[in-house]
């Protein structure tokens, strides 16, 4: 059992009754920030961004990856797994060191690292460009500064981790073109980084959203973004 809506597992041990109301209302808070959060995000959202004027080349083979952070990991990988040409999504950070890519210390925002997830995809049936047009459009709100919803601090920061220069220009270009046609009320604020290393998450994070779809959390903020996915990107929607 964990106490948190969002998080680390915590340990079951007896409690004071005291201490269990407080943690009782905690999470009613909690939730109300967030039902009020994805309100607010879908009423901002709902259109389908441009695409992106500098793309991949067509010719690229063979599968590639990217890695991208938005808020928690749980709704990016969710998102991404219903994508066509998607062939995989892994929860993990990136950012930091490899000795600290453990979800406790992510958690204190002292790492470096950001919750990331790590698409592999084939090329010939999605592009990069595309990933990062559906990346703005459903996944998270690229306008906010070291948060995501409920969540905050530098571990769920807006980021694009490239891999090559390819990489580095197509996301910056996509940045300029949506900035300078004011597609957000406000700017874009995603660090365009290069990627030193990805660490996969633990077990226990991998495919949550799946997993836990009656999750409060999940509920409220990730699966909102996969029906946006479905509705305003059928041709790239998968169940």
């Amino acid at each position: 059992m964990t106490y948190a809506l969002r998080g680390c597992p915590v340990a079951h041990y007896p409690m004071p009754h005291r201490h269990r109301s407080v943690l009782a209302l905690a999470a009613i808070f909690g939730l109300c920030v967030a039902m009020n959060w994805s309100r607010a995000q879908a009423a901002e959202g709902g259109s389908v961004l441009p695409d992106p004027a500098v793309d991949a080349k067509a010719t690229v083979k063979g599968k590639q990856t990217a890695v991208i952070s938005g808020g928690c990991f749980w709704g990016i990988q969710a998102v991404f797994q219903h994508v066509k040409g998607v062939k995989s999504a892994v929860s993990g950070y990136s950012g930091g060191v490899a000795a600290t890519a453990k979800c406790e210390m992510v958690g204190t925002g002292n790492t470096g690292h950001a919750e990331s997830v790590e698409i592999t995809y084939d090329p010939a049936q999605i592009s990069y460009g595309q990933l990062l047009k559906i990346f703005f459009s459903v996944a998270h709100n690229p306008t906010q500064l070291n948060r995501q919803g409920p969540d905050t601090g530098s571990q769920y920061r807006s980021a694009i981790f490239y891999a090559n220069e390819e990489q580095k220009h197509i996301a910056e270009s996509y940045i300029a073109q949506l900035d300078q046609a004011q597609v957000f009320p406000r700017p874009i604020v995603t660090q365009v980084v290069p990627l030193k290393g990805f660490y996969a998450a633990e077990d226990y994070h991998q495919n949550y959203a799946t997993l836990h779809p009656d999750n409060p959390y999940i509920a409220f903020n990730d699966l909102p973004k996969v029906e946006h996915l479905r509705q305003l990107f059928p041709d790239f929607y998968k169940k």
